[in-house]
């Protein structure tokens, strides 16, 4: 009635068994996660330049696509950003999520310009946020 498996099974769960696949260190998952949330955190802040440049976003710009630089090990790839209608308050919103996940990784992982930097965006959307009248009230 049962008829013992005659293949190796695919889940390597015998301790000490070589994988047939290369495995990342929780470090290098790590960077991989932080250079994701700066690079999306690039964007929106981009984004945000092209809808209302400033002096603080193109230096938090240029902030950004250096510690990505260091983090990859090259030049970010930056779209040209084209949005010309896009809701500045839902991109710092965004923005200030992103900064968040790249703060907690930052942490995660001991990189304390990233950290810093992370905390200094989401400083800088928070008050950019409690700036607009609209978003202190609560309806429509």
């Amino acid at each position: 009635m049962y008829e013992p498996i005659r293949t190796k099974s695919v889940h390597s769960t015998m301790a000490g068994t070589p994988s047939d696949f290369p495995h990342r260190s929780r470090e290098e998952e790590l960077d991989i996660q932080l250079a994701g949330h700066l690079a999306a955190l690039l964007a929106v802040t981009d984004e945000l330049r092209a809808l209302t440049p400033s002096a603080d976003l193109d230096t938090a710009a240029q902030r950004l696509a250096g510690e990505l630089s260091r983090l990859r090990g090259g030049t970010p790839l930056r779209a040209a950003s084209t949005a010309a209608d896009g809701d500045p308050l839902a991109l710092h919103r965004k923005a200030h999520a992103l900064a968040g996940r790249a703060l907690v990784v930052a942490a995660s992982r001991a990189d304390t310009a990233a950290a810093i930097l992370s905390a200094e965006r989401m400083d800088a959307h928070t008050a950019a946020l409690a700036a607009d009248p609209r978003e202190l009230t609560t309806t429509g």
